[in-house]
C-alpha cells in the first residue's frame, strides 16, 4: 500500500481513483503515510535533531521557498507539532536519539501528520512505549480519525486492536479471513479474533 514492496496482486484505490504506487514517494505524494514498526532502524534519524526529523517529510513543499529552506516555517511546524503531540523534549535541536521511546514514537507520528495525510498506516504504534505514552498515542489516533483521516492500525496487541478500531480485518497466511465490528458485524473479542487467526471454525457468540 505504501509502495515499499512490489504488489503481488490487487489494486490500491483512494477517493475513487486507482493509485500507481511504485515507491514510497508516490504514496506520500498521494496522501498515504506509513509509520514503521521499527522506529529506530527504519523511522527516525537518531543523530539528527527533533526539528530535522519532523520537517524532513515536507522538504520540497512547505519547508522550501525558491529552493531555499524556509527556516521560519520549519520552526513553526516543529513548535506546533511538539505542543500538539505533547512531545517531552528540552528543545527542537535535541537529537531524536536522546528521547524516550514514547516521545520518539510521537516524533515519528508528527513527521507524518505534517504532510496532512489522507491515510495513515500505523504498524505496531505502541511497541516499546510506556502506559502513559500509549494513552497519548491513542488520543492522537482518535483526534486524527475525528478529522477524517483514515487510520489503518497493524497490531499484535489484541486489547489495542479492539480498543481503538471501528472495524477489524483478521489475516491468516497473508489473506483476509474475517471481518469483525462495523455496522451489523460480529462483536470483536479476543476469542473471536484468535478463532479467525488460527483457523478455528466456531467463534464465540455475544
Amino acid at each position: 500500500i505504501f509502495g515499499a514492496d512490489r504488489a503481488a496482486s490487487g489494486e490500491v484505490w483512494l477517493e475513487g481513483k486507482r493509485q500507481t504506487l511504485r515507491k514510497p514517494l508516490d504514496a506520500i505524494n498521494n496522501g498515504i503515510a506509513y509509520l514503521t514498526e521499527d522506529r529506530k532502524a527504519q523511522g527516525l534519524f537518531l543523530d539528527m535533531s527533533v526539528r530535522e526529523n519532523i520537517t524532513i517529510s515536507v522538504l520540497g513543499r512547505d519547508a522550501l521557498v525558491g529552493g531555499l529552506l524556509n527556516r521560519a516555517a520549519m520552526a513553526r511546524l516543529t513548535t506546533g507539532s511538539i505542543q500538539d503531540l505533547r512531545v517531552r523534549v528540552a528543545g527542537p535541536f535535541v537529537t531524536a536519539g536522546a528521547l524516550s521511546g514514547g516521545n520518539q514514537q510521537k516524533l515519528l507520528i508528527a513527521r507524518w501528520i505534517a504532510i496532512h495525510p489522507k491515510v495513515l498506516i500505523l504498524d505496531e504504534p505502541t511497541k516499546g512505549v510506556d502506559i502513559g505514552a500509549k494513552a497519548e498515542i491513542y488520543r492522537i489516533v482518535s483526534e486524527l480519525a475525528a478529522k477524517g483521516v483514515a487510520i489503518l492500525v497493524i497490531s499484535s496487541e489484541l486489547p489495542e486492536v479492539i480498543g481503538i478500531s471501528d472495524r477489524i480485518l483478521v489475516m491468516r497466511e497473508g489473506e483476509i479471513v474475517g471481518e469483525l465490528g462495523g455496522p451489523g458485524g460480529e462483536e470483536p473479542t479476543q476469542e473471536n479474533i484468535m478463532a479467525l487467526a488460527t483457523g478455528t471454525t466456531e467463534m464465540v457468540q455475544s
